[in-house]
């Protein structure tokens, strides 16, 4: 999906997780479990998605951790393994968007990043990561303690990279996080796949090799 809206953007704003970098906790959590349905019970209703977003809306994940181990103590080795083996769920870029993230830099066409990220993980993604150093404004949400969709970090975001709506298009694996973009004027693109995107982009009028 993106926008219809008459004005060209200039200005393109990339999620992270899963558009730039994978990320999934099965990539871990395969290693722990030899059972595929015990593992789904366990993401289902041990290590669960809140988990994440309490992360990422800014809580430690040491304190994540106890909280969840006090509720399953008996499946504490594999709860502390999502912060102590956190990495492995980040197996590694998407080289395609990477690439792509590449060209639209040697083309000097101003790239930024909203992303729903730990601040604690989020430095060492930067470590391990070159790339990400490399946006003119990143907005995390750990840092910020507000979660896409809502649109106060979008807001936050144009705020702080002074720039109007209408001239950002804004990619993310996530559809609600699209469409909350489109709301407050930006462009919107929800990411399929490198070579989609690509296309999406040239659409939109950026000058990308097809």
């Amino acid at each position: 999906m993106s926008s219809t809206a008459g004005q060209n953007p200039t200005q393109i704003v990339f999620d992270i997780g899963n558009v730039l970098i994978e990320w999934d906790p099965r990539h871990l959590y395969r290693k722990l479990f030899d059972d595929h349905d015990k593992m789904e019970w366990f993401l289902a209703h041990v290590f669960t998605m809140d988990m994440n977003r309490d992360c990422d809306r800014g809580q430690l994940f040491a304190d994540v951790v106890a909280q969840a181990t006090a509720r399953h103590p008996e499946w504490h080795a594999e709860i502390r393994a999502f912060d102590e083996r956190w990495p492995e769920m980040v197996p590694g870029p998407i080289e395609g968007s990477v690439a792509l993230l590449a060209e639209i830099r040697r083309k000097n066409i101003p790239d930024y990043a909203i992303t729903n990220f730990s601040h604690e993980k989020f430095a060492l993604a930067r470590q391990r990561f070159e790339f990400l150093n490399g946006f003119k404004v990143t907005i995390v949400s750990g840092e910020e303690q507000v979660l896409k969709p809502d649109a106060t970090i979008y807001q936050l975001f144009l705020e702080r990279a002074r720039l109007q709506a209408a001239d950002c298009v804004f990619i993310d694996d996530t559809l609600a996080n699209v469409s909350a973009a489109q709301a407050l004027g930006m462009h919107g693109i929800h990411f399929k796949n490198p070579d989609d995107l690509r296309a999406r982009l040239r659409q939109l009028g950026f000058d990308l090799e097809g």
